[in-house]
């Protein structure tokens, strides 16, 4: 049973790789076994990271590239093949959030930045579609693989101030069951793409939105934190588990889902 969660001999790219939910990501599938292409913007912190990880007896890659820029993902796909001749899977890990994308309580709503909210929105749909085209075209010449999209609870609830964010998501999951169809009539079994919706984690982007810098919640993570039936905010490693689950064999038949990692957010009414 246990060989069916295990990555290894896989070859995983992860996009977001420098961020702090990517860092769990990437951690986690090295911990399965799996080899791993760390892909980011930030060359120092990419480098970093997989130098410890080789260090340690894992294996793993800097890949530096912008997902928006289709040229440089060609150029990792192509370093990544070359060094270890295959792609077996692809997490599309960036995305986010960025301070234009929000609207403020005392802002009007009909003078939104709205440039900034399209902004967010690219990076989150274009960001996971770009990295699909390049690396999914080398999971289908490898033979079979698994693509996890990252979602969020923004996408299926009305998540106040960051309408940019809410939309990309909410387009990543038509995104993920559309094409999940799409590979499976031209495919069949033998390549998915499942979505992974994180509940409310701590990250440099919304660390400032949820709490304070002497400690303790702003008044929007503590509605978070009492909307979430488990009473705190999810820790990166917990994401890691349903990760491993949608890039192994072991979810052979899962294509085209949203597995919520959440603490019953998505699913508590409030009352």
């Amino acid at each position: 049973m246990s060989d069916k969660f295990s990555l290894k001999d896989k070859v995983i790219v992860v996009t977001g790789g420098t961020g702090i939910l990517g860092n769990a990501f990437v951690n986690g599938i090295v911990e399965a076994g799996g080899t791993v292409g760390i892909l980011g913007r930030n060359e120092a912190v990419a480098e970093k990271r997989a130098e410890n990880i080789n260090r340690n007896g894992g294996k793993a890659i800097a890949l530096v590239a912008n997902v928006l820029n289709t040229d440089e993902l060609i150029a990792t796909k192509d370093k990544i093949l070359t060094a270890f001749g295959r792609i077996d899977g692809l997490v599309n890990g960036a995305g986010g959030n960025m301070p234009q994308g929000v609207l403020l309580p005392d802002e009007d709503i009909f003078k939104m930045n709205l440039e900034g909210m399209k902004q967010v929105m690219d990076l989150n749909l274009w960001g996971t579609l770009y990295p699909t085209q390049v690396f999914g075209e080398a999971i289908a010449k490898t033979g079979k693989g698994s693509i996890v999209n990252i979602s969020s609870m923004n996408s299926k609830r009305a998540i106040t101030r960051v309408i940019g964010y809410n939309m990309g998501k909410a387009a990543v999951d038509c995104y993920s069951q559309w094409f999940a169809v799409e590979l499976a009539n031209r495919y069949g079994d033998t390549i998915r793409m499942n979505a992974l919706a994180p509940g409310f984690f701590l990250t440099e982007q919304n660390r400032k939105l949820l709490t304070k810098p002497e400690g303790g919640y702003t008044d929007r993570g503590e509605k978070v934190i009492r909307n979430t039936p488990f009473k705190r905010f999810g820790h990166p490693d917990e994401l890691i588990g349903a990760l491993v689950w949608l890039l192994s064999d072991a979810s052979a038949f899962v294509t085209g889902s949203m597995v919520c990692v959440d603490g019953g957010f998505s699913i508590f009414g409030g009352v």
